[in-house]
C-alpha cells in the first residue's frame, strides 16, 4: 500500500471535489499557505549571506550575537565570507534535516494538522526575533525546527487529499510547486528590497509577516482538509484512531529505495541549492547589476531564477503531458535522469561566464541568466518529479516520515553546500563550477546504474506501474 492510498489517520473530505483548477479546495488553501511560507523562507535565504557580511559580522556587531563565537568553533574557527557561507548552508541543511522529527511527531503524537500549526508559529517567531543581534542564533534555530514540524506534513497533506489511483495527483505536486514558486518570485522584490535598500531588519520583519499571513490561511482552509481521527494520547478522542495494518515487504522495499535515493539527489541538488551560497555572494562581487546609474539589489537574482522556474514547470509539464499522447511517457526515475544531464548544461554556463569574465571587469548578464533558464529545465525534471515519487513510494503506516526522507536529501545537500561553497574564493572560480557540473553528472550516471539493477526489486513490479506520472 503506497501513499496514493488515504493514510489511516486521514478521511477525504470530498472524492469528487474540483473546485480548485480541478481539483479539491484544500489543495488551494494548502497551496497559498505554502506559497507565503516560502516567501518568508526564500527572503529570509537569499537575504542572510548578504545581512552577515555586509552587517552582522562588522566588529561592533558580532559583539552583541549571543553564542556566535560557539558557532565559530563549530566551524572551524572560520571568518568572513566562508563562515557566512557555512551558516547559510548550515540553516539550509537544518530546515531539511528536521522534518524526519515533525513527521514523527505527526504520525506518532499530535498529527499532521497541529504539527504544521506548531510549525507555523515557531518559524513566525523565529523571524521576528531576527530583529535583535542577541537573538540571532536562537531565531535560526526556530526557523529550523519550526519548519521541520511544517515542510513534510503539508506536503504529505497534498497527497491525502486524493483517492486511491486518482491521476491527478502528480498535477497536484505540479500546482503545488507553482504556489511554492509564486512565493519566491515575490520574496526577492519584498523581503530583498526592504533588507539591501531600507534596513536589514526591515527585510526580516517583512519575512515574519509573511509567516503570519500563511498561518492564517491554513487556520481558514481547516474545513477543505483531509479529517483528522489522530488526536492525543489519552484523550477521548484517541480511541476513534484505526488500528494499523502491518508493514509488508514491499512496504518496507520501498522504504529502503527511498533511503538509498536520498544521497544521489543530494548530490544532484548542489548546484541548484548553490544560487543561495556562493553565487549569490560571487554575484553581488562580480556580477554587472547596474541599469541606468542604479545599482539593482543582488536578492532580484533569485526573483528571475523562481520566474523562470515557474515557467518552465509549466512549460515541461505540458510537454510531457503531449509526449504522453504520441508516445509512452518517461518514468519519475528517467525523469530525474534528464534533468541532471540538462544541469550539468545549466552549470557549464557559470563556467563559461567565469571563463570570459574581462580582467578587471564585471560579468555581463548572458551566461548567468543562461544558467536560470537552463537549470531550471533540469530541475522542472527533478525537484516536483522527486517529491511525487516520495509520495507515491511511501506507505500509509509511515507517510509523513517516508515523504520526510525526501527533504533529509536536502539536509544533505544544504551541508554539501555549505562546506563546498567554503571553497569560493580560495580555488579558481571556473574550478569552483566545474566541480558543481562533475556533481550533477554523478547524479545522472548513479541514478541510470540504480534504474538498471535496483530500481525493480526494490520497488516491486506493482510500484512500477504506479510510478508512471499523469
Amino acid at each position: 500500500m503506497t501513499a496514493t492510498e488515504v493514510t489511516p489517520e486521514l478521511d477525504i473530505v470530498n472524492k469528487n471535489d474540483r473546485a480548485f483548477l480541478g481539483h479539491p479546495k484544500g489543495l488551494g488553501y494548502l497551496a497559498f499557505t505554502e506559497a507565503w511560507e516560502r516567501f518568508s523562507f526564500y527572503g529570509m535565504r537569499g537575504l542572510l549571506p548578504l545581512y552577515m557580511i555586509h552587517f552582522l559580522f562588522r566588529p561592533e556587531e558580532v559583539a552583541k550575537v549571543g553564542g556566535i563565537e560557539t558557532l565559530r568553533k563549530l566551524f572551524g574557527g572560520l571568518q568572513g565570507e566562508p563562515f557566512a557561507i557555512a551558516i547559510a548552508g548550515a540553516y539550509a541543511a537544518g530546515v531539511y534535516l528536521t522534518p524526519i522529527f515533525g513527521g514523527l511527531l505527526a504520525d506518532q503524537v499530535l498529527g499532521k494538522r497541529r504539527t504544521v500549526l506548531l510549525g507555523a508559529i515557531t518559524m513566525a517567531v523565529g523571524h521576528f526575533l531576527m530583529a535583535f543581534n542577541l537573538t540571532f542564533v536562537l531565531a535560526l534555530l526556530c526557523l529550523v525546527v519550526g519548519s521541520g514540524m511544517f515542510k513534510g506534513n503539508i506536503s504529505s497533506q497534498v497527497g491525502s487529499l486524493y483517492k486511491p489511483g486518482d491521476l491527478r495527483r502528480a498535477d497536484a505536486f505540479q500546482i503545488f510547486y507553482l504556489g511554492i514558486n509564486a512565493g519566491v518570485i515575490a520574496s526577492p522584490l519584498v523581503i530583498g528590497t526592504l533588507g539591501e535598500k531600507v534596513g536589514w531588519h526591515w527585510g526580516f520583519g517583512a519575512a515574519g509577516i509573511g509567516m503570519l499571513l500563511g498561518l492564517t490561511i491554513y487556520i481558514a482552509g481547516q474545513k477543505y482538509l483531509p479529517r483528522e481521527h489522530f488526536d492525543v494520547p489519552g484523550s477521548s478522542r484517541a480511541k476513534d484512531k484505526p488500528a494499523q495494518e502491518p508493514m509488508t515487504r514491499k512496504d518496507w522495499l520501498s522504504v529502503l529505495a527511498a533511503l538509498l535515493l536520498i544521497p544521489v539527489l543530494a548530490l544532484g541538488q548542489v548546484p541548484n541549492d548553490q544560487i543561495f551560497g556562493a553565487y549569490i555572494v560571487w554575484a553581488d562581487q562580480q556580477f554587472n547589476l547596474v541599469f541606468f546609474g542604479i545599482r539593482l539589489p543582488t536578492t532580484w537574482l533569485v526573483t528571475l531564477d523562481a520566474t523562470v522556474s515557474v515557467a518552465f514547470l509549466a512549460i515541461v509539464a505540458l510537454f510531457y503531458r503531449w509526449y504522453g499522447k504520441h508516445w509512452k511517457e518517461p518514468d519519475e526515475l528517467t525523469k530525474i535522469i534528464i534533468g541532471s544531464a540538462i544541469s550539468v548544461l545549466g552549470v557549464g554556463c557559470l563556467y563559461i561566464a567565469a571563463l570570459t569574465q574581462p580582467e578587471g571587469g564585471k560579468i555581463g548578464l548572458f551566461w548567468p541568466v543562461m544558467f536560470h533558464v537552463v537549470n531550471s529545465i533540469a530541475f522542472a525534471h527533478i525537484l516536483p518529479v522527486g517529491l511525487a515519487l516520495y509520495a507515491r513510494l511511501a506507505p500509509k503506516q509511515l507517510n509523513s516520515t517516508v515523504i520526510a526522507f525526501y527533504f533529509i536529501g536536502f539536509f544533505v545537500d544544504g551541508a554539501m553546500t555549505g562546506y563546498v561553497g567554503t571553497w569560493f574564493g580560495s580555488i579558481p572560480t571556473t574550478t569552483f563550477w566545474a566541480i558543481h557540473m562533475g556533481f550533477s553528472a554523478v547524479c545522472g550516471g548513479v541514478l541510470v546504474l540504480f534504474k538498471l539493477f535496483l530500481a525493480k526489486p526494490l520497488m516491486g513490479d506493482s510500484k512500477a506501474e504506479d510510478l508512471a506520472l499523469a
